[in-house]
């Protein structure tokens, strides 16, 4: 019905209209990308049919959008790090290059946070994002930059990054999908800065999309191989599943409690669950995980089975030259002079402090080794958790500091290695986005998007912002 150029125009001016708002494409590929969308309406007038072309090219014409971490050949590479301003990718990140010939057409590259280690995407290379549905509130991090494009209508797939939320966190603040697959699925190469020694477990590539049914076919492109490791072709009976729920944490002390309409929200996706589908949803309190925070710190910091040692973080800032000091950058800071986010400095003090004490380190790997062993259990191969996919709804700019380690609630999956979908589940009387983290044992990711395909029928799924 509307040719391929037609489509990448209209994204295009879509983002030329509100980008000046949010500011979340930080580089475009504009002229690349209506050339390229100029190739596909010349292949598909001369193709011999729709079935081929479907075949080989299941994204043919997609526009998409691209985390900046991630190489996209051409576009600008630096993960918010000043030092590296002028790094520009000479080649594509592996799931980029499995979008590009599935057919997919990237408009641009996205901002995020500082590293991609803070759960706000501001920094001092792009500045700070602001989320569509209140600009006076943070997109999340660090795959920030996604998380609004996609909430604001710029782009059809986003491709994200998550080592302790940072597809999740920003789906949830902007009310769309995300989803972290199972660990070792989707390969991770291409992206700065890429995991190394026992993070290569935990840092996770998926899909972010305005609506539930695009995840599956995007993580199939983005899997590639691998995806003969999880079960996509099985059919899901929801009737079936054996869902669990739990409301909180468990009162962590170093997380706020959970806002009274995320419970809500909670409370009405297990009612419609147990009035539609007739289920029986399993209250269940993990004691374990009200030390989410804890056990996500040091299991990140620990040696992996070859005994080599987590990259740390004041290396990475530092990018090839001397390594962070972070007591002197914080000085440098204060009075203006600093080159680094304040999350950056202050992760780089919490990472010394971690250093001081491996005994306690090495009861919490054990804890977190003992929670996997119990998560697995408990969701075996028909089991789906319900959880909250964070405390509080979009926080304020700048507020992620009074209260650091509310990303906790997403972390512990990551470690645990567990597949996650966040689903959005309306707005909130402040219109801000609401949702819910679905959760299933290993390889089980089919699960969790036949929940949230369903949950988004039930509950509406993306809002466009400004509507209330």
């Amino acid at each position: 019905q509307v040719t391929c150029v037609e489509v990448v125009e209209a994204y295009v001016e879509r983002i030329k209209e509100v980008n000046p708002l949010i500011n979340a494409v930080v580089k475009d590929r504009f002229e690349e990308a209506l050339q390229e969308a100029r190739q596909v309406d010349k292949l598909l007038s001369e193709s011999p049919g729709d079935d081929y072309l479907e075949e080989k090219f299941p994204l043919l014409g997609v526009p998409i959008t691209v985390k900046e971490a991630f190489s996209l050949h051409g576009m600008p590479n630096t993960s918010g790090l000043v030092n590296r301003r002028n790094v520009v990718a000479t080649s594509d990140a592996t799931v980029v290059s499995r979008l590009k010939q599935a057919g997919a057409i990237p408009l641009g590259v996205t901002n995020c946070s500082e590293l991609c280690m803070w759960y706000e995407s501001s920094n001092r290379v792009y500045g700070r994002t602001n989320n569509p549905y209140d600009l006076q509130r943070i997109v999340g991090g660090s795959s920030g930059g996604e998380g609004g494009v996609l909430a604001a209508a710029c782009s059809i797939i986003g491709v994200g990054s998550d080592i302790g939320g940072s597809i999740r966190m920003p789906a949830f603040f902007n009310g769309v999908f995300g989803h972290k697959p199972t660990t070792g699925v989707v390969p991770n190469d291409g992206q700065f800065p890429n995991a190394r020694g026992v993070r290569t477990s935990y840092l996770c590539t998926g899909p972010m999309c305005r609506y539930a049914e695009d995840l599956e076919p995007v993580l199939r492109v983005m899997a590639g191989p691998g995806v003969k490791k999880l079960k996509l072709n099985e059919k899901v009976s929801l009737e079936k599943i054996k869902f669990h729920c739990m409301d909180h944490d468990g009162g962590s002390v170093f997380v706020s409690p959970v806002d009274k309409e995320i419970l809500q929200a909670q409370k009405k996706v297990v009612e419609h669950l147990e009035g539609e589908l007739g289920v029986q949803v399993q209250r269940v309190a993990i004691h374990k995980m009200k030390y989410s925070f804890q056990i996500w710190s040091a299991m990140m910091s620990s040696t992996d089975s070859n005994g080599q040692e987590a990259q740390l973080f004041t290396d990475l800032l530092g990018d090839h030259g001397k390594p962070v000091w972070p007591l002197w950058e914080l000085m440098k800071w204060l009075v203006g002079m600093s080159s680094h986010t304040l999350p950056a400095i202050a992760l780089g003090l919490t990472e010394k402090l971690m250093k001081l004490n491996p005994g306690a380190n090495a009861k919490l790997v054990s804890m977190g080794k003992s929670l996997q062993e119990e998560m697995e259990a408990l969701l075996g191969p028909d089991g789906v958790l319900l959880y909250p996919s964070h405390p509080t709804v979009a926080p304020r700019h700048h507020s992620p500091i009074c209260m650091p380690f509310n990303f906790a609630y997403t972390a512990i999956f990551n470690v645990l290695g567990l597949p996650v979908t966040q689903c959005p589940l309306g707005l909130s009387s402040e219109g801000l986005p609401l949702g819910i983290q679905l959760v299933a044992a290993s390889y089980n990711d089919h699960l969790t998007l036949a929940v949230a395909r369903y949950l988004e029928k039930a509950f509406g799924g993306w809002v466009v912002p400004g509507k209330v």
